[in-house]
């Protein structure tokens, strides 16, 4: 294996910085050897959420529970619910239905130097076995599941969930006024051309993602997060379109 192929290594993430033919986003093998900075460069406060997680886990983290992390892609939030978890009887799974970041987060966690287990399954997270949990984490994932599917997974996430445990759900979202969308839109994209994207590397990577990535508002998340079985729903963090939340479970 030569250097630039090592796991570790992070690549610039250029896939889209020439002409191509338009396609919809994937996460192969080729957006997995980009993918951190890929995901630093794109999602403005992903560095601030990955280690707020590890504190939101160690609050909520019950002893004997298992913990996911539902599209863990390399096992960023992995590694911070693990270092979060101050049990060491508990459970901490990572799902992800890419078989090229299973891959590769499985040499992450490897080198992790964290003693708690952790099991990683290649898996559609719509369909994976949930029980007996206290934390689960959708990082920039639900946005991904098709529309239709999304209140099924979060009732059966709901359903797992034990009293008092939490949903920590980051998430892009699309707002009710026409002209916030516009103004927030605007900056995400100066955001980008911040860390070095062009207007062709933003173009087409929106090209290929729009109709892959459906936002949805945050009332809309508010209502379904209730409705699938969550008391409680807060905004933790908001930088421009993107959040994450926190869904609880009452005691």
């Amino acid at each position: 294996m030569s250097k630039s192929d090592r796991p570790t290594q992070s690549l610039t993430d250029r896939l889209f910085a020439t002409e191509r033919q338009p396609e919809d986003f994937r996460f192969d093998a080729a957006v997995a050897r980009v993918f951190p900075d890929m995901i630093r460069r794109s999602v403005p406060g992903y560095t601030t959420i990955i280690p707020m997680i590890e504190v939101i886990t160690e609050q909520y983290a019950q002893a004997g529970s298992n913990c996911y992390d539902l599209g863990c892609s390399l096992g960023a939030s992995t590694l911070a619910m693990r270092h979060g978890i101050p049990f060491g009887d508990c459970a901490l799974v990572g799902i992800d239905n890419s078989a090229a970041m299973i891959e590769r987060c499985e040499h992450y966690i490897a080198l992790d130097d964290h003693s708690l287990p952790v099991s990683l399954r290649c898996e559609n997270i719509q369909n994976t076995e949930l029980s007996d949990a206290s934390v689960t984490t959708l990082n920039f994932t639900l946005q991904f599941v098709p529309p239709e599917e999304r209140s099924a997974l979060l009732s059966r996430i709901a359903k797992a969930t034990r009293p008092g445990g939490v949903l920590i759900l980051s998430e892009k979202i699309r707002f009710e006024s026409e002209e916030e969308q516009d103004t927030q839109t605007r900056l995400h994209h100066e955001f980008k051309r911040a860390n070095g994207y062009s207007d062709l590397e933003i173009s087409q990577k929106r090209s290929a993602i729009e109709q892959v990535l459906i936002p949805e508002t945050l009332s809309a998340h508010t209502q379904r997060l209730k409705e699938s079985g969550f008391d409680r729903v807060m905004i933790w963090y908001q930088c421009f379109n993107f959040v994450s939340m926190l869904a609880i479970k009452a005691d």
